[in-house]
């Protein structure tokens, strides 16, 4: 009998599903910056996020909700109270951190090329001289779902493809590794690229709200605060005014714009996507037959886009037929994150692209990358694949909060300034993203609800390349630099 029961308790044993833990693997690294060496400790692998469970008012204890994969690199004999710490990562929904870290931020960068001399596989990295590491440690956070992070077992990875989990879990690392490093008292940033930027934003005022953690800076790169004006849909005029400027930044790199400088196009652009274009549209059906006929040749001038096609169009131009038909006479389309790239369809009756070129373009050399560096330089074992998009989890995000209303996280970005006037904010744009046009943010941050006194606190900076700039080697360079500027200025007590 007591071998039975033995056996039994056994047997029970081996099938109970081990508890989750951390798999944090460290290494150290050196790396020459302007002459001098930075030596720097890299810690990477996947941190268990647990939550208080309760049953009929009863605490339960904690339960293992998550396993959130994250990359930190630390300076080696900093201060801990000078030295800045910043939390990146990129947006999608559903992308994770591999863009900012092996393009832009980290201490290591792909070699992916750019338009016309793309590098070919099996591609390459090689120290990055420009890492932000030089101004600040960087802790690389891939969301639930991406990366090599993944819902705990029994748990529903769709839980946190949803606006409010997604920021209370990304909130809840930042919280436990602050904690658990000893850096409350160091000046924090966030940087957020893409919808990065709307949970950045949001972040601001849930790490104010929630654990009382003040920031020292947010850096918005492609910003996308408000979707409303993102958003094609019909009744909603607004995007097709504030895509046009990048439209005729894109049609002019092209060379459909000729005999003026970018500078002279995107300022003609600006002046009449903030008069005549708008006060066009919203004449509807009202509007005179000479008043259209001079919009319609206006639009023409600027965009590249035939007269005709644009009077089809009945004024308003699309954002992906725009990049579908811009070089349709060329068998060409232009890409969206980028439209410096250019890329091929299978039909030229389509009025879309097949597919985005620029993100075509980027994708092999950050994947290879990634996954080269992470297990054999950082000595990181998981034979899980690295999701760099989770599509899935982009399909089905939850934005269940903002039902019957626009998505925006302005307010939440206003909100935590007014609480923490000190909070200061940079923004990059990019005049050939198609994806967050720079017209679109302006017109947003130009509506925070914030006093006069506080719109000294942001600052913004243009990039002639795409939605991730730093793939252009001058942008880049130029970008860390300002970045670098920026965490400095906003770090000083």
């Amino acid at each position: 009998m007591a071998n039975e029961e033995q056996s039994e308790s056994e047997s029970s044993t081996e099938t109970k599903p081990a508890k989750p833990v951390d798999d944090l693997v460290t290494t150290q690294h050196t790396l020459t910056v302007d002459g001098q060496e930075l030596r720097y400790t890299a810690t990477t692998g996947r941190i268990v996020l647990r939550e208080e469970v309760f049953t009929d008012g009863k605490f339960d204890g904690l339960k293992p909700k998550a396993e959130v994969f994250l990359t930190a690199y630390t300076l080696d004999d900093a201060d801990a109270e000078d030295r800045p710490v910043t939390f990146a990562f990129n947006g999608g929904p559903g992308s994770s951190s591999i863009w900012l870290h092996l393009g832009l931020l980290g201490p290591r960068r792909v070699v992916s090329g750019d338009v016309d001399e793309l590098a070919p596989p099996p591609y390459s990295i090689v120290d990055n001289a420009e890492t932000l590491l030089k101004y600040s440690d960087v802790v690389f956070i891939d969301p639930v779902s991406t990366g090599f992070s993944r819902a705990a077992e029994g748990e529903k990875p769709g839980d946190y493809h949803g606006f409010t989990r997604d920021l209370e879990s990304v909130g809840e690392v930042i919280r436990l590794w602050t904690s658990r490093n000893g850096r409350w008292m160091s000046p924090k940033f966030l940087a957020g690229e893409s919808y990065g930027t709307t949970r950045a934003a949001g972040l601001a005022a849930h790490l104010q709200q929630r654990y009382g953690m003040y920031l020292n800076g947010v850096m918005l790169i492609s910003a996308a605060l408000e979707f409303g004006p993102l958003d094609f849909t019909p009744g909603n005029d607004l995007p097709y005014t504030l895509f046009l400027p990048s439209y005729a930044a894109i049609a002019h790199y092209h060379g459909l714009v000729p005999d003026r400088s970018l500078e002279e196009v995107l300022a003609d652009a600006e002046r009449f996507a903030a008069g005549r274009y708008p006060n066009a549209l919203a004449q509807g059906n009202r509007i005179s037959a000479d008043y259209r006929a001079e919009v319609v040749t206006r639009l023409a001038s600027l965009t590249g886009l035939s007269e005709d096609y644009i009077d089809r169009v009945n004024l308003r131009i699309e954002h992906m037929r725009f990049f579908g038909e811009l070089l349709r006479s060329r068998r060409q389309t232009v890409g969206r994150l980028d439209g410096r790239f250019t890329g091929w369809n299978a039909d030229y009756g389509s009025e879309t692209p097949d597919r985005d070129p620029s993100m075509n373009a980027i994708t092999g050399p950050y994947s290879a990358a990634l996954n080269h560096y992470v297990r054999v330089e950082l000595g990181y074992e998981n034979d899980l694949p690295y999701e760099v998009i989770n599509m899935d989890a982009a399909k089905n995000w939850s934005f269940k909060e903002f039902e019957g209303q626009q998505i925006s996280v302005a307010d939440q970005l206003a909100e935590a300034m007014r609480a923490n006037p000190h909070l200061r904010v940079h923004v990059a744009s990019g005049h050939y993203d198609g994806a967050t046009p720079y017209f679109a943010t302006e017109h947003t941050l130009a509506r925070l609800r914030i006093p006069a006194e506080l719109t000294t606190n942001i600052e913004t900076k243009y990039y002639p390349a795409g939605h991730m700039m730093y793939v252009h080697d001058q942008s880049r360079i130029q970008q860390s630099t300002d970045l670098g500027t920026f965490i400095t200025t906003a770090s000083n007590r």
